[in-house]
């Protein structure tokens, strides 16, 4: 392949750029999630009522059953993220349930749930990491907010539903005015 050296200069920077916006969200000073390049993640969005989870589920009031069951309690989370093979156990820590945790056992905090949803879903976070996938608000050249997976999926169904393709817009040309108004 043939390119000119401002190609080449461009992919140049473009792979040392890369791992600049790679580094994932770690927390600050202050508690709150900071990445290394001052990327900022927005706490997760919780349902009302709902966490901290220890709340409930503090090893007193409610036992710890590790049997894969219908709960009798969240019965409104219909779980469709792998319900075959996936239960709340699996991302969800058992002991501590103010964390998640990874494959490895490893204890997570929800603010950093993109390390477990990356562990499935590797094409997807690697996507993240580089600003593909997902959301990112903030200055070009100042603070950045990266958006967690859960801001955009329902970790327990995350497929979005089908939307409704809206109407084409209108050529200039098929365009009436009718009292300076557009119709």
């Amino acid at each position: 392949m043939n390119t000119s050296p401002i190609q080449s200069a461009g992919l140049t920077l473009l792979l040392l750029a890369a791992p600049a916006f790679a580094s994932p969200p770690e927390k600050g000073p202050k508690g709150e999630p900071v990445a290394q390049e001052g990327l900022q993640v927005p706490k997760p969005p919780f349902t009302e009522g709902v966490f901290p989870c220890t709340a409930c589920h503090d090893g007193k009031q409610v036992k710890v059953n590790t049997q894969r069951r219908e709960l009798a309690m969240h019965s409104e989370i219909e779980l469709k993220h792998g319900p075959e093979s996936r239960w709340c156990l699996d991302c969800h820590d058992a002991n501590s349930r103010d964390n998640l945790h990874l494959a490895s056992g490893e204890k997570v905090d929800f603010t950093v749930s993109y390390k477990l949803c990356g562990q499935c879903h590797g094409d997807k976070f690697r996507d993240w990491r580089l600003g593909i996938h997902g959301k990112r608000t903030g200055s070009w050249n100042g603070p950045k907010q990266y958006l967690l997976c859960v801001h955009c999926h329902n970790p327990h169904a995350p497929h979005f539903a089908p939307l409704k393709p809206m109407a084409p817009p209108t050529r200039p040309e098929n365009i009436k005015l009718t009292k300076g108004v557009a119709r």
